[in-house]
């Protein structure tokens, strides 16, 4: 055993963060000595927007053990396959952003280089018609798939209630000896020498001491920001929405989608997650170009059924925490930093920084090293997203409207320009090996929003055409064949994981 282990770890605040944390850090509880106690008040409301998810939470539900099909139902979840877009380069225009591969590479020959040539001679279909999951989510179908071949292996998420699956983890967290205090935090203790945090204090009860503590306060920042002032660096001059208005309502008369929606507005864009008892909605939006009750009334007239709730709403602001962790203290979720839901990497950033916790989790002597390392890795993996959500703004086409003109006339971080001018000029792209979106995901986005390659790849042109296209064909039906062998989402969602 570690000469001077992590005794105490208290988790502050609840919520899809809190729990997650909790979950994962309960395996510690093995070694006979780690004691992790959660504190949160039943009083203090959670930010539930990240009811969609992309494919790692999947690696993280398996790391604990859970029953994917147990899961589904005690969440009352559905299956995603990716993204639908509308709106974005024009009123009536769409695109998906799917989980998984396109196409095959070909002799070493991105497969993306060698459709661009044929689609431009007519002799290649639609670039998604090559993807299993955009092809199913079109047919409305789920199923596991062919997983003979990387093209025709499935790849898929989430939507849940995030509300029950935290209610799910805390259930999984106190089986395992996770302590929960019920209770407001009304203010914190620090060593007099070292600035590290003692313990929290509660509004009734004796303080809780612990070694670690894991900030999970929400925007608020209790512990990373209002005491240890780890300080803030705003995005906003790069995403300008900052507030939103969200409500569930009922299914429509339409299938059961296995995909979220965004749908750009004259504003901002507008949230669409299907879960098997209602469908979550939302209006992400720029205080700047639209009020409050304005965009409530266009939230409230694009639903799909009657609302079963009233209309919340939330203020935000994107950008991040300068330090992640500060001291004996590591910030996780909307404590540590915000970018808005458009990727559904709200719960993915949550996951991410607790494996990196787990990876470099310390002992009582908290090694600068460690600290250092786990920020440089939170900070870059965060501008990576924030540089692929920008994308989203700064690619669009909606001409007319000022919100949308200023985004596509702004300056972004020199680290997107560089990318979107190289894949202009010859559909080149080179992806960070930790990155999380894969090149699959770039090309989805760029293509789909009309960054179109003036050229392609001349190695290209060194493989016979005629295979080329034999390929591409064998392959586009291939893909059809199988997503059509599919049954439907909600045949799957009724025969399997049916909520009860």
């Amino acid at each position: 055993m570690a000469s001077n282990p992590i005794r105490n770890i208290v988790v502050v605040g609840g919520g899809t963060a809190g729990w997650m944390a909790a979950a994962a850090l309960s395996r510690l509880r093995a070694n006979g000595v780690t004691q992790i106690t959660l504190v949160e008040s039943d009083s203090i409301a959670t930010v539930g927007v990240g009811e969609a998810t992309i494919p790692p939470i999947r690696t993280f539900n398996a790391m604990l053990g859970i029953d994917e099909a147990d899961f589904v139902k005690q969440t009352r979840g559905a299956f995603k396959l990716g993204i639908d877009f509308v709106g974005w380069t024009s009123p009536t225009d769409r695109y998906m952003h799917p989980f998984g591969a396109f196409g095959g590479d070909i002799d070493g020959v991105k497969f993306h280089q060698i459709w661009r040539k044929l689609h431009d001679q007519g002799k290649a279909g639609a670039f998604g018609e090559y993807n299993l999951c955009e092809t199913a989510a079109w047919l409305n179908r789920f199923g596991p798939g062919d997983a003979g071949s990387p093209v025709t292996r499935m790849v898929w998420a989430y939507h849940f209630d995030a509300a029950l699956y935290a209610g799910y983890l805390r259930k999984y967290s106190e089986a395992r000896g996770v302590i929960r205090r019920e209770g407001k935090v009304t203010g914190v203790e620090q060593h007099g020498g070292t600035g590290f945090i003692k313990s929290v204090v509660m509004e009734h009860g004796d303080p809780v001491e612990g070694d670690l503590f894991i900030d999970c306060t929400g925007f608020r920042g209790l512990l990373i920001e209002q005491t240890l002032k780890a300080g803030f660096e705003d995005w906003n001059h790069w995403l300008p929405c900052d507030r939103a208005v969200a409500v569930p309502c009922a299914h429509g008369d339409g299938p059961l989608t296995p995909y979220t929606r965004a749908t750009a507005r004259r504003a901002g864009w507008q949230w669409r997650i299907p879960l098997q008892h209602r469908i979550g909605n939302g209006y992400v939006y720029s205080s700047a170009h639209i009020s409050d009750d304005e965009a409530a009334a266009t939230l409230m007239a694009n639903l799909d059924g009657a609302p079963l709730a009233e209309p919340w709403k939330l203020s935000f602001r994107a950008g991040r925490r300068k330090q992640a962790w500060v001291k004996n203290c590591v910030a996780l979720g909307l404590a540590s930093g915000f970018l808005e839901p458009i990727e559904s990497t709200s719960i993915h950033m949550i996951q991410a920084g607790i494996t990196k916790l787990l990876a470099m989790f310390p002992d009582r002597g908290f090694d600068p090293r460690n600290i250092a390392e786990y920020n440089r890795l939170t900070n870059m993996q965060i501008e990576q997203v924030r540089d692929f959500i920008i994308l989203h703004y700064k690619a669009n086409g909606r001409v007319g409207e000022p919100l949308w003109d200023a985004c596509r006339a702004m300056e972004v971080p020199e680290s997107l320009q560089r990318r979107m001018d190289l894949f202009r000029h010859s559909g080149r792209f080179f992806r960070h090996e930790d990155e999380l979106f894969a090149e699959s995901s770039w090309l989805a986005v760029m293509l789909g929003q009309k960054v179109t390659p003036e050229t392609y790849d001349p190695l290209v042109d060194a493989l016979p055409e005629a295979d080329l296209v034999r390929l591409l064909e064998e392959t586009r039906a291939h893909v059809r064949a199988v997503a059509e062998a599919m049954p439907l989402q909600s045949e799957t969602i009724a025969r399997h994981v049916a909520a009860a």
